[in-house]
């Protein structure tokens, strides 16, 4: 394994040199500057680490923050340094790249890592799955939908693994309990209800919020979405993906026995950090709905339990270290290459090069998201939007007046996060995959069938929403 970890980091190394090395007139692209020519190696070395993996997905990140400080930033290595000479261009300020993990949307997942543990912490997630699965009764079928919903709703507010962990620990003595094919369907259901919830909020999944950022932050485009206008919309295509994975589910994997038993024990708890978890958990998912009458965006709301939690003493610093550290690290790594991309202006100069005009846009938008659904499938979903993002919102600043038939902007790099949640084809696509596969009950060949069909539904889907909640000013 190691051997092959260090294949991996050397074809990574060496492509990056390769591109380092290559005449700047080898990649096509008019007035390419030396600090493009070096984003260009930095960006295909990030990328090819994070496909191979040749080191964990969050240390590339870290990686490459540090070398793009070092190499294409006001502080880079004084070897490096040629600033004012002639085509070197405008070097990247290393305090925008040191920023990306203080983003607004690494904050945004922080409080929501702070209130998942918080829940978790106090009992409040085993509890709510206990009341929200009772009306479901006993019957197979309909227990299954019931997980799938629960599933579904923890997943938009808590970390999809987080949610798909405690689901499949609360399944366990269920499915030890059917026989057949039944207990197939409840171990993919997880997963995929898991993968599925995770669009409906902005932070649902860290593709959400990479998309969402921006599309709103880029002052060429000026679209605006709330985290309330998010779910109004992408709310229900979850809905309607649930309804037809269920559906997909009890046909290719039938019950025999027709019912089965929930046996979740336990009780609200009624102290002094219980009552301040359930109130600030119900205040901060209020405030994320209600952003856009409040006035506090959702960036800044995540930032309430953090505080309230820290100060109450729920979250001490044990608890900090449960928190998602490699997922927040991972999304900051994105963000610096987005800054890369744009000040040193070579998004700008990549677009002006691709002759768009020349294609149809339904190619262009439809393409970007099936690169990303095939990425994903073998590579972080966060990774592959991270990838994406920054140079489609590049190209959507350009292409407005073509893309408005099909939605605009919003559509193409909105409908990257819903392709990347979608990719759900093997254990290796997300975790809460990896999770299912783990227990021993799914093959690799039923989670990569299932998986196909309800993505590939998901994608026609999910395009299809969008491209409707834009004609109907829903965003």
């Amino acid at each position: 394994m190691e051997t092959k970890r260090l294949v991996k980091l050397l074809v990574c190394i060496a492509a990056f040199l390769l591109l380092w090395f290559l005449p700047a007139d080898t990649f096509g692209i008019d007035n390419l500057t030396v600090v493009e020519h070096r984003v260009i190696a930095l960006f295909v070395f990030g990328a090819l680490m994070w496909i191979m993996e040749a080191i964990p997905i969050w240390t590339t990140s870290i990686l490459l923050m540090v070398l793009m400080i070092l190499t294409v930033s006001d502080s880079m290595f004084l070897p490096l340094k040629h600033v004012g000479e002639e085509g070197f261009g405008p070097v990247i300020s290393h305090n925008a790249i040191m920023a990306s993990f203080a983003h607004p949307i690494v904050m945004l997942f922080m409080g929501g890592f702070a209130l998942a543990i918080a829940a978790t912490k106090c009992g409040l997630d085993i509890n709510l799955a206990r009341v929200l699965l009772k009306p479901f009764g006993n019957r197979s079928e309909i227990v299954l939908l019931g997980f799938m919903i629960v599933t579904g709703v923890f997943s938009m507010f808590m970390s999809n693994t987080a949610t798909a962990a405690m689901m499949i620990a609360i399944v366990a003595p269920i499915i030890a309990q059917l026989p057949g094919k039944g207990r197939i369907a409840i171990a993919m259901g997880i997963p995929i209800a898991a993968n599925v919830g995770g669009v409906g909020t902005p932070i649902g999944t860290p593709p959400n919020a990479i998309a969402l950022d921006y599309l709103t932050k880029n002052p060429d485009l000026g679209i605006s979405i709330s985290f309330g206008q998010w779910m109004m919309v992408m709310v229900p295509f979850v809905i309607i993906i649930l309804a037809f994975a269920w559906f997909v589910l009890i046909k290719m994997f039938p019950f025999t026995q027709k019912r089965v038993e929930i046996n979740i024990t336990g009780k609200f708890r009624k102290d002094r950090d219980a009552i301040i978890v359930y109130v600030t958990f119900a205040a901060t998912v209020l405030l994320w709905i209600t952003d856009r009458y409040t006035g506090i965006d959702s960036n800044s709301v995540a930032m309430i339990p953090l505080g309230v939690f820290a100060v109450t003493g729920i979250i001490g610093k044990e608890e900090l270290k449960l928190i998602n550290w490699d997922v927040l690290w991972l999304v900051a790594g994105g963000f610096a290459l987005g800054v890369g991309l744009n000040q040193s202006g070579l998004a700008k100069n990549l677009v002006a090069s691709i002759p768009f005009d020349t294609w149809p846009p339904v190619a262009v938008i439809a393409g970007s998201g099936l690169i990303c659904f095939v990425m994903s499938t073998f590579m972080s979903n966060t990774a592959s939007t991270a990838l994406l993002v920054p140079i489609l919102a590049a190209m959507a600043t350009g292409m407005q007046d073509v893309l408005a038939p099909f939605g605009g902007a919003e559509t193409m790099i909105l409908g990257v996060a819903v392709c990347a949640s979608m990719a759900m084809a093997l254990p290796i696509s997300t975790p809460p995959n990896a999770l299912a596969y783990g227990t021993g009950l799914v093959t690799q060949a039923q989670m990569a069938r299932t998986g196909l069909i309800v993505g590939t539904v998901g994608i026609v889907l999910g395009y299809t929403t969008l491209i409707l909640a834009v004609k109907l000013g829903l965003f």
